[in-house]
């Protein structure tokens, strides 16, 4: 084997592993809005998550040795990290935290999983992107998990447990969808524009926390929002976006995100202590074999047109 060939190897190799250390930090989020809500409202958690985020995106800046990049962007770049920084992590998270108040892990998680599938029929009107038959069918399957997950598999009677909490979850998918849709339009450092956004939202999570909640917060609220921002919204983003640079394969490493669900209701069973019900199995299976079908689409759009 030859030098370049051992490189790309321990490139791949390091890829792998830090997807996989990202796909389970993931994995653990859905158990750790559920634990931060027990002692938090959906806005404090919000305002924790951001304000520790920030705090972690600024970490990795530093030792980037990116922090300059901050203060070179141009007007427009500010308008497209402000417009987005109102989407997430403003209105996002507050409509994704209120809909885990609301349902159980189990329920949510796998409900906000199908934002890929709303990306890419947004993609349509928003991008002028086409899609084939294969996305229609995995819109049909993935939906008909929706519709499992929703009822509590309760197919006939067609009862869903808190249609508030289903509408949120699914309402999330569709402003994670435009958020990145909405990121095409940037050209910042991803790691910089998401580090701006987030410092423009947090002001209005600030005022939000302050209309609507308190800021009377305990030390078990304080670790789950630090957990959150962190986890969820900072150093993990970091680690995905090294392991798709590094990778000689972006969809081995993207096809990693699909054991994220499933070792999510690992922890939601022992960690949370939520008995997994069969629906939620198959309405997951269900899901994540749309998305499947979905982006071998998507492959092999790229196969044709390489």
């Amino acid at each position: 084997m030859g030098q370049g060939s051992r490189k790309q190897v321990n490139s791949q190799r390091k890829a792998t592993l830090l997807g996989l250390t990202a796909v389970l930090a993931w994995s653990t989020v859905a158990t750790a809005f559920k634990l931060a809500l027990r002692h938090l409202d959906h806005f404090q958690l919000l305002f924790l998550a951001c304000a520790f985020s920030l705090v972690s995106l600024g970490l990795v800046l530093a030792v980037q040795g990116k922090t300059h990049l901050l203060l070179c962007a141009t007007r427009r770049q500010y308008r497209v990290a402000f417009g987005l920084g109102l989407l997430n992590p403003f209105i996002y998270y507050l409509v994704l935290f209120k809909a885990y108040d609301l349902l159980p892990a189990q329920v949510a998680q796998p409900l906000n999983f199908t934002w890929a599938l709303t990306l890419s029929w947004l993609a349509v009107p928003l991008l002028g992107q086409r899609v084939g038959w294969r996305h229609g069918l995995a819109g049909v399957i993935c939906y008909f998990g929706v519709v499992v997950l929703a009822t509590g598999g309760d197919l006939a009677g067609f009862k869903v447990a808190d249609p508030l909490g289903v509408a949120l979850a699914l309402g999330s998918t569709l402003i994670w969808a435009l958020y990145w849709i909405g990121n095409t339009k940037s050209d910042l450092d991803p790691v910089v524009g998401l580090f701006l956004g987030f410092a423009f939202a947090l002001p209005f999570v600030t005022g939000a926390v302050l209309v609507f909640s308190d800021l009377r917060i305990g030390w078990e609220g304080v670790l789950g929002g630090a957990y959150v921002g962190a986890f969820e919204m900072g150093f993990t983003f970091v680690l995905w976006l090294t392991a798709l640079r590094l990778t000689t394969s972006t969809a081995r490493i993207a096809n990693l995100i699909f054991l994220a669900p499933f070792l999510s209701l690992v922890f939601i069973h022992f960690v949370l202590g939520e008995h997994v019900v069969p629906a939620t199995i198959v309405g997951l299976v269900f899901i994540v074999g749309g998305l499947l079908l979905q982006s071998r689409e998507g492959s092999s759009k790229q196969r044709s047109s390489g």
